[in-house]
């Protein structure tokens, strides 16, 4: 109970800023942004649901995520049968990335475009085939630079294939699709998977080995969208959902709440499963650890829940109604918007904190959990600012997307390897369920404001992608600066000792 009301804090330092901002906004008479009772009645409990949410899902993730993976990764490893292991993480990957809530709401949200199995599975597909090349990366202790710029190639490639065939409206879907596969559930586990398989496969870099695994997932969602795209019709239509906030509070709340269940049932009951053979065939791990791991994963399936319901409840109505009230106003403002609420969305994602953690722990405090959270935020702020530039002037996501990854990849190559992993990681943990629950409402709203309905698919969609690309220039110029403060550290020290007065030297000989 000490912890929860430690993690409970936490989130709502966390979750705080978001839902000022928004009542700011409300109160304000020089903005043309009012709520109804009902509105304000939802959006207080969401935000509610939201906090406790947040403060269950960390501890879970502490008690139970992080264990299994870790346990997971580190048991097949010592099995020594590569094949095993690796067809055990692939069903492993498309199982969980088929069940993860934030590609379900994706899916739901395009089924108009995609047919929504269609695109689940071959999604879940994609994560599997990269989860397996990251574990082949660890076994065979192979760059990740190397392996991220072939696979970005192709990825440029198939996005130029789309946009000569007349589909680019689908180019910022495909990139977001990257972003929410990696949610809640999927990346403490793989995260962790990748540290346990680092650890009895890996070489003495397997603090460099461990991170990646998120990255490599986050591609392979991205692909198989793009060929989804090259093969399908050009005439593609887009409608916006219904974001009206029913009459109906605790019945809303209710339906929501029960479906969100099923869904988070759904993943979380996939991993336990996986587990559960494991530990019976080779884990055999204390009954003391399986408690603790069971209440984890208590704690996490009702966080999630309670986070989940409140976003979509409470949050994504809200966000839709606050971009449309920002469209009517200054361009300029809209802009400086963006930056600001993506500075404090980051900190609501509860990935984020995890991921953190996890950082400061594996690399033994060289990146802090602080020097991380101001990287993403200032990351991220930037990417919802750029993306509302792009819903106010109309124009390509290309222009964002292939810059932004060749400024990335070129970083990499002058940076540890390890910022390199971490930043491509945290690209993939920063767009959360807060991204699509509450900022792509936003920019939605936003676009339809300034464009029309017609534009959504162009212009709205790719904040995502936007939100997961930024952090990996802002993470790995972390690492850039850290080593120009290293070298200027060693090359003053050096001229101190070459500029010393030598009567001053004591000869003891």
């Amino acid at each position: 109970m000490k912890e929860l009301r430690a993690k409970i804090q936490e989130a709502l330092v966390s979750a705080l800023p978001v839902t000022l901002i928004v009542y700011v906004m409300a109160l304000l008479p020089v903005f043309d942004f009012q709520l109804s009772t009902v509105e304000w009645i939802t959006f207080t409990i969401g935000a509610l649901m939201l906090i406790v949410g947040i403060g269950l899902f960390n501890l879970g993730a502490d008690l139970a995520m992080t264990p299994m993976g870790a346990n997971l990764g580190s048991g097949l490893s010592r099995q020594r049968k590569l094949g095993l292991l690796l067809a055990v993480c692939f069903v492993l990957g498309v199982l969980i990335t088929v069940a993860e809530p934030d590609l379900q709401v994706l899916a739901n949200q395009v089924k108009d475009v995609i047919n929504g199995t269609v695109l689940i599975w071959c999604v879940g597909a994609g994560v599997g085939v990269f989860l397996l090349i990251g574990i082949l990366k660890i076994v065979f202790r192979k760059s990740l630079n190397s392996i991220l710029m072939l696979f970005y190639m192709l990825l440029f490639a198939l996005a130029m294939i789309l946009v000569i065939n007349g589909n680019e409206n689908l180019l910022p879907m495909a990139f977001d699709s990257g972003g929410v596969t990696t949610g809640p559930i999927t990346v403490p586990f793989l995260m962790a998977l990748g540290v346990g398989i680092s650890n009895v496969l890996g070489d003495r870099r397997s603090k460099d080995s461990s991170f990646g695994m998120v990255a490599l997932c986050s591609i392979g969602p991205i692909l198989a969208v793009l060929v989804l795209g090259i093969f399908s019709r050009n005439d593609l239509t887009y409608q916006v959902p219904d974001y009206t906030v029913s009459e109906d509070i605790l019945g809303s709340f209710l339906e929501t709440a029960g479906h969100t269940c099923k869904e988070v049932a759904l993943a979380l009951g996939m991993i336990v499963a996986f587990f559960a053979v494991c530990q019976i065939t080779f884990l055999k791990l204390p009954p003391r650890r399986l408690r603790s791991i069971a209440v984890g994963v208590g704690f996490t399936y009702v966080g999630l829940v309670l986070f989940l319901t409140g976003v979509n409840v409470g949050f994504m109505p809200i966000g839709y109604k606050l971009g449309y009230a920002l469209s009517q106003g200054s361009k300029l403002f809209v802009v400086g918007f963006g930056l600001i609420v993506g500075v404090l969305v980051v900190l609501a994602e509860p990935a984020i904190h995890v991921l953190n953690a996890q950082v400061e722990d594996v690399t033994g405090g060289l990146v802090s959990k602080k020097s991380m959270m101001i990287g993403l935020c200032i990351g991220v702020g930037a990417s919802i600012a750029l993306s509302m530039i792009r819903i106010i002037y109309d124009f390509s996501l290309v222009y964002y997307i292939v810059p932004g990854y060749f400024v990335s990849l070129a970083l990499s190559m002058f940076v540890p390897p390890v910022y390199t992993a971490i930043a491509f990681d945290s690209g993939g943990v920063a767009s959360g369920p807060m991204t699509s629950g509450f900022i792509l409402p936003l920019a939605i709203g936003a676009c339809v404001g300034m464009q029309g309905e017609a534009a959504v698919l162009r212009d709205a969609f790719g904040v995502v992608a936007m939100v997961a690309m930024t952090p990996l220039i802002t993470i790995q110029l972390l690492g850039f600066r850290g080593i120009v403060a290293e070298r200027v550290s060693e090359r003053m020290a050096m001229k101190r000792i070459l500029d010393a007065d030598d009567q001053q030297i004591i000869n003891f000989m």
